[in-house]
């Protein structure tokens, strides 16, 4: 049951669990050997080189690492918005690899949410439609009930209907949190989410994101130049040169 009072959305068949629910012993996301260049022949640039990493359902990740390691090229791949070389990448026990890229889209949709530093609004549509529209796409039911629950809970109820030039650089994080954790995805991944943002509006931004990740027991990778933000996950990794330089199996 949603937070409207609708039902949940029949699942497809053979699908994964949603809300961070996996197969007994199954990762939330697995990578194997993930590798992924830039540019090709002799101006290939290889940003990531045979990446393992394993994240268990419900884990908190920092990834952490200097500019052009390869963290935020790595969150893409495990988003499903970059395609890997070679290697496997899975996420909620589905093989992104072997997806065509509409079905990639459908996938991401429904099973990852994405928040970006620069948010990443649609600038011609209010906080309300911004959150919508995709649930719209995505084909759920009842799309802008479900969206301004959303807003509500992120403390936006009293924003509908502004548009993202008429909300703080806060704001609009949070109607992009709200947009990710809209169609209940078992996935979140963060990109520098407190990058635009001044220190104590920052630390709201973490705080809700903690609070929706205990709360609806989704997994959460944040990619975070910030020391204590990765270190308030419950497990960090450094990246380096395009691989992992220690992060335990999860």
């Amino acid at each position: 049951m949603r937070p409207d009072g609708t039902a949940s959305d029949a699942e497809p068949a053979g699908s994964a669990p949603r809300n961070g629910l996996h197969r007994p012993g199954e990762s939330a996301v697995r990578l194997e050997g993930v590798r992924l260049a830039l540019g090709r022949g002799a101006s290939a640039v290889n940003v990531l080189n045979g990446v393992d990493l394993a994240i268990a359902p419900g884990e908190s990740l920092g990834i952490t690492g200097t500019s052009g390691s390869g963290k935020s090229t790595l969150l893409m791949v495990m988003g499903g918005l970059e395609r890997a070389d070679s290697g496997t990448v899975t996420v909620a026990g589905t093989s992104l690899g072997g997806l065509s890229e509409d079905a990639l889209a459908r996938f991401r949709r429904r099973r990852v949410g994405i928040v970006f530093q620069s948010f990443h609004l649609i600038p011609t549509m209010t906080a309300l439609e911004n959150v919508a529209v995709p649930l719209e796409l995505a084909g759920l039911r009842r799309p802008f009930a479900r969206a301004e629950h959303e807003l509500a809970a992120v403390g936006l109820g009293h924003r509908l209907h502004h548009r993202p030039q008429e909300l703080s650089g806060g704001e609009q994080q949070r109607v992009a949190i709200a947009r990710a954790l809209a169609p209940e995805p078992s996935l979140l991944i963060a990109d520098e989410p407190t990058g635009n943002l001044d220190e104590a509006t920052g630390a709201a931004i973490v705080d809700l994101m903690f609070r929706a990740h205990a709360e609806r027991g989704t997994t959460l990778v944040v990619v975070t130049h910030d020391a204590g933000l990765a270190q308030a996950c419950g497990r960090t990794a450094r990246m380096r040169a395009g691989v992992i330089e220690a992060s335990p199996a999860a």
